[in-house]
């Protein structure tokens, strides 16, 4: 590990620290406390009843998941001007990789939205049947769940080269660098199943526990940056 690091580095990492767990935190609390228990997708006119009588729900997971884009743009400008001397071309390239992840995030949430306008008529709706409307909002907040899992193609090249550059760099603890490989493959093979083989993809969900674990750890290690050499500075 680097002995020395600069205010500026300890700062700049603490923030992303900061930055990192709003997306931890926001991105878990959308999907399985917001979100996540209003769809069926087994059941078009249930999951539409369901959103109908918590609107609200649905549109603090839609502002919720906007600042956690927003967030992970932040993160990935951050981590780039950490790694950059290390090795700049592969900083750059993980930069991209995870601003195109956020992106696709943040431009994908216009089907939730459409699908909320479906279902509470937020738009002329003359001549089509009630039954078509939930039908078509299921099928966008369907194309929602793809969507996301589309960025996580690239979120999951991002960690692939977030890893390598922990390994060079010595910022953190090489072995987050691991995890943090280990979870880009999560996340290929998982948006790869979800693409090609929909009927696996279940079964390989509880997968996504490895990718809590190895991002926590980066969250943590980035939150208490510098910690070691100001005991030092301080003994």
């Amino acid at each position: 590990m680097k002995p020395h690091f600069s205010p500026f580095e300890i700062n700049s990492a603490r923030f992303a620290g900061l930055l990192y767990l709003i997306i931890i935190i926001f991105g878990i609390t959308s999907e399985v406390a917001l979100r996540g228990p209003l769809v069926d997708f087994a059941s078009a006119s249930g999951t539409a009843s369901a959103v109908a009588a918590n609107i609200g729900s649905w549109r603090l997971s839609i502002a919720v998941d906007l600042v956690m884009a927003i967030a992970d743009a932040g993160l990935g400008i951050l981590l780039f001007i950490l790694f950059r001397p290390f090795a700049p071309h592969l900083a750059l390239a993980a930069m991209i990789f995870r601003l195109v992840q956020a992106v696709l995030i943040a431009a994908n949430l216009m089907n939730m939205q459409g699908a909320l306008l479906l279902l509470t008529a937020g738009q002329d709706m003359t001549g089509m049947a009630p039954d078509l409307a939930e039908v078509l909002a299921l099928f966008l907040i369907n194309l929602h769940a793809h969507g996301y899992d589309l960025g996580l193609v690239f979120f999951g090249i991002n960690s692939l080269m977030t890893g390598a550059l922990i390994w060079r760099s010595g910022l953190v603890h090489k072995s987050i660098g691991i995890g943090l490989a280990v979870a880009g493959a999560v996340y290929l093979t998982g948006s790869g199943l979800r693409f090609f083989a929909p009927g696996l993809f279940e079964a390989f969900s509880s997968a996504y526990f490895v990718t809590i674990l190895a991002e926590g750890a980066f969250c943590i290690a980035l939150l208490l940056f510098g910690m070691r050499q100001r005991k030092l500075q301080t003994a």
